[in-house]
């Protein structure tokens, strides 16, 4: 199939990229390439992209609608996964108007195109950040009507209009909630990056609030296999989670664990956590299991070995700054 890819430079559209390409699939992929974060990370992926024949690349955003239909017009994609979004709830406190430009007017930019040019299937990255205040496990069907973020609310106003276009036009939609996820070539402002740096560095490792905070922590392989799972056989409007759907690890277990890979102690410094922060996450995965046939094959023991090898080989080589 002729896959668009948006936020194909990120992490886990790059690693979307790869599973789709290894799987004989056309792919377009587009990014804008901002500098929320080091490009050196984006510039990577993009370059591991790149050795796929089947893969193209167009510089771009999805809030220039211009732009977007040119693409649309020259590739006639039959699916639209839509992973472009600006991320990180402490920066959507610090800047909310770029998230809702990203997050919503080009989602629904998206959307529009999707229904015109006959999109069979459009798949939107959502977030668990929407189930602040709900009692875990969660599950698809709680009321996630108060986030307490801008970037979950961004991600909801997504959500909802996805179900309009759905409703008015019998696009086939399906929103996948991710739980915190992690692994080589992650966005350095995600926490598993930034202490595996620190303690590998030997900085002082921040953690805001006291450690105990828990996550729901999903290796993104097994987030782009779930991607790739939801291209076929779902009709309708579906949210589905995808996270590992066991007991939550704390930040305090993560760090010990890096410590034993590393062979070296993190010296860790608390700092205030921050109000728009969730305590603990957890994914009830049963609908995912139905649906797409999708379990996670990746422990976090796994994972961060992994993640901490490709640090080693290749991470700290990049240069990015942290």
């Amino acid at each position: 199939m002729r896959v668009l890819l948006t936020g194909a430079c990120g992490f886990i559209g790059w690693k979307t990229g790869e599973f789709l390409l290894e799987g004989g699939h056309e792919v377009l992929g587009i990014d804008n390439i901002n500098d929320y974060y080091d490009t050196k990370l984006k510039e990577y992926r993009l370059f591991k992209l790149k050795a796929y024949k089947m893969f193209r690349f167009i510089k771009g955003d999805i809030e220039d609608v211009v732009f977007l239909k040119k693409v649309f017009d020259e590739f006639r994609p039959d699916i639209v996964i839509n992973l472009a979004a600006r991320a990180g709830v402490r920066a959507s406190i610090e800047n909310p108007y770029v998230y809702y430009t990203t997050n919503v007017l080009g989602n629904l930019n998206l959307l529009e195109l999707s229904v015109k040019y006959k999109v069979k299937r459009f798949i939107l990255a959502s977030t668990s950040s929407l189930y602040a205040g709900q009692k875990m496990p969660f599950t698809e069907d709680l009321p996630v009507n108060s986030p307490i973020s801008p970037y979950a609310a961004s991600k909801k106003s997504a959500e909802v209009t996805a179900y309009t276009y759905h409703y008015l036009y019998n696009l086939n939609v399906v929103v996948l909630r991710f739980f915190t996820v992690y692994g080589p070539a992650s966005r350095p402002d995600m926490s598993l990056l930034r202490f595996l740096k620190w303690i590998y560095e030997a900085r002082p490792v921040i953690i805001y609030g006291n450690g105990e905070q828990s996550r729901d922590f999903t290796y993104v392989d097994d987030i782009a296999r779930g991607i790739i799972l939801a291209m076929e056989n779902i009709e309708g409007f579906e949210i589905i989670n995808l996270g590992r759907g066991k007991e939550p690890i704390s930040i305090k277990e993560v760090i010990k664990k890096y410590e034993h890979l590393l062979n070296k102690k993190a010296k860790i410094v608390f700092k205030e956590k921050n109000k728009a922060d969730m305590e603990s996450t957890q994914a009830d995965i049963t609908k995912a299991k139905k649906l797409l046939g999708w379990t996670p094959l990746i422990s976090i023991d796994e994972g961060l070995k992994r993640t901490v090898e490709w640090y080693l080989k290749e991470g700290r080589h990049i240069g990015f700054k942290l």
